[in-house]
């Protein structure tokens, strides 16, 4: 039996069930209006939205890895590859491309082409500290979570905040890898004999 490739983000985007756009982007930006009346802190709010990405992106990697149907990412370029190139086209229906790698490759930027979060958005004068969109890092940091991949997230350059691009920041704590190892290795100091 011949084996599968990858698909790309568009062959999966153009088969997914989706959501009407407009009901998708003013639902969000309801929970987002609920948000700041109920928590009143700009900060808070942000912190909320990016927990609430978290919760999304711990499920969600289960559906990206069954309808991508990707092989192990062999480092974490390609790991942000595939996010830009197949999970934002997926889930979004928007294209992202990766740059600005430091040296060591633990770090990077992807800059969205357009942000379908936004539509019919502006911040009002008293919003100037929120990340709109902060529901994005979120969902990224709990779906590489779930890969074992410890990271960072967080908004660079906003349009919603004068800048001229939406761009994300990864950054990988190399920590997580040392503390995966320690703890697989205390389960198997410790673990029960198997009776034969």
């Amino acid at each position: 039996m011949p084996t599968v490739g990858p698909r790309s983000g568009d062959a999966i985007f153009a088969n997914v069930e989706r959501v009407n756009a407009e009901l998708f982007t003013l639902t969000y930006g309801a929970i987002v209006r609920q948000l700041l009346t109920d928590l009143e802190e700009v900060e808070e709010v942000n912190k909320q939205l990016d927990q609430m990405g978290y919760n999304i992106g711990t499920r969600l990697i289960d559906e990206f890895l069954a309808k991508a149907n990707i092989s192990r990412c062999v480092d974490f370029k390609e790991t942000a590859e595939m996010i830009a190139k197949v999970g934002f086209k997926m889930f979004l229906g928007v294209t992202a491309s990766v740059t600005n790698w430091d040296i060591e490759g633990t770090c990077c930027s992807v800059v969205l082409e357009e942000n379908p979060l936004v539509d019919f958005v502006e911040l009002p004068d008293t919003c100037q500290g929120l990340y709109y969109c902060n529901v994005l890092c979120g969902v990224i940091r709990g779906a590489l979570e779930m890969v074992s991949m410890k990271t960072e997230v967080t908004w660079v350059r906003d349009v919603l905040r004068g800048d001229d691009s939406y761009e994300l920041q990864y950054w990988r704590d190399h920590r997580c890898r040392w503390l995966l190892g320690f703890s697989r290795y205390m389960q198997l100091l410790f673990a029960k004999p198997n009776p034969t």
